[in-house]
This record gives C-alpha cells, structure tokens and sequence, in this order.
C-alpha cells in the first residue's frame, strides 16, 4: 500500500494555492485549491490520480458555484 503524505503548493507571494494528499506521486485523498486572497476555488478527491466522487467549484465569496461528479 502506497504511503500517503500531505502536500502543499503555494503562489508566488506565498499563499497556500493547493494542498491535499500525495501517494506514489499522484494526488490521492482530498484537496482543495484557494485565491490568493485565502477564498477556496475548488475541493474534491482523487484516486491515484484521477478525480472522483463530488467537485465543487466556490465563488469569489466562497459561495457554492457548482458541483461536478466525476
């Protein structure tokens, strides 16, 4: 069984941009993306790399935009 370790990701001037989980190198696990300014963009899952179950997409005010399944 793969190990899981969290990861992070950052823009430019140092926010948190993405962070979920890694296994074997591909995304596993849930993760999230946000705006600079700290609003999430986006959260959903992954298995061994490829998305799975509900996506949400959030707006400028962190307001539900849309749900996607995968």
């Amino acid at each position: 069984m793969p190990t899981r370790k969290k990861y992070t990701h950052y823009h430019k001037d140092g926010s948190i941009w993405a962070k979920g989980f890694l296994a074997d190198d591909k995304m596993d696990g849930r993760w999230a993306w946000f705006r600079k300014d700290g609003t999430k963009m986006r959260s959903g899952s992954f298995t061994k790399g490829k998305q799975t179950g509900k996506w949400t997409t959030y707006d400028k005010n962190g307001k539900v935009y849309k749900v996607t399944n995968f």
